[in-house]
């Protein structure tokens, strides 16, 4: 690494950008300090950030791997963390939460031991959240005409849609979908005036 090029890395400290052959690991050990100042990184998240900084890969794997001694670079803490937020934030299911943290370079035990933490009780009143939330202060149609069906059926894809992009299976989806729907006519029949 040469001086110039240290000048014009901002995760370079004054102190290392003065010196006119600063050692590579200090280098590197400050970056990946600084990024997790910022917020918790994977591995592979700090790996890629010390490649775009030109740290030699033998430089980074040995800051890394020192990093991880002494736990400040946790790949099963920061995947159990990124699960809980993301699930409680997003009402993200596991398939989604498993998709993100493979994106982020988290997988294998660190990824399903995260996920285990997720019941599957939790992962259902998440949906259901999510589509109360949804409809909340929406209108739905509850006649028998056939405008009023169609309007329904639309109403049950576009809930079950939203799940499924959220990483709910299908069925399961669906099955909320109707479940809150269900619910929710029942309550209407429950307020309506009785025709005696």
């Amino acid at each position: 690494m040469t001086r110039r090029h240290l000048r014009a890395v901002p995760d370079v400290p004054e102190h290392l950008a003065d010196d006119p052959e600063p050692a590579a690991a200090e280098v590197a050990r400050t970056i990946v300090l600084r990024q997790l100042t910022a917020s918790p990184k994977s591995r592979k998240q700090l790996e890629e950030k010390l490649a775009e900084r030109d740290v030699p890969e033998d430089v980074a794997a040995a800051v890394l791997d020192r990093l991880e001694d002494v736990r400040l670079v946790d790949d099963t803490a920061y995947a159990e963390n990124f699960v809980r937020t993301r699930q409680r934030s997003k009402g993200l299911a596991r398939g989604a939460l498993r998709r993100e943290l493979q994106q982020k370079g988290v997988s294998g035990e660190a990824a399903e031991q995260a996920l285990e933490t997720i019941s599957e009780e939790a992962e259902r009143e998440a949906a259901v959240e999510l589509v109360q939330r949804k409809i909340r202060g929406r209108p739905l149609p509850s006649g028998e005409s056939a405008e009023d069906r169609a309007e329904r059926d639309k109403t049950v894809r576009r809930l079950a849609a939203m799940l499924a992009r959220k990483g709910y299976p299908p069925g399961m989806a669906l099955g909320i979908v109707k479940d809150v729907l269900g619910g929710l006519e029942d309550e209407a029949d429950a307020f309506a005036p009785d025709d005696d």
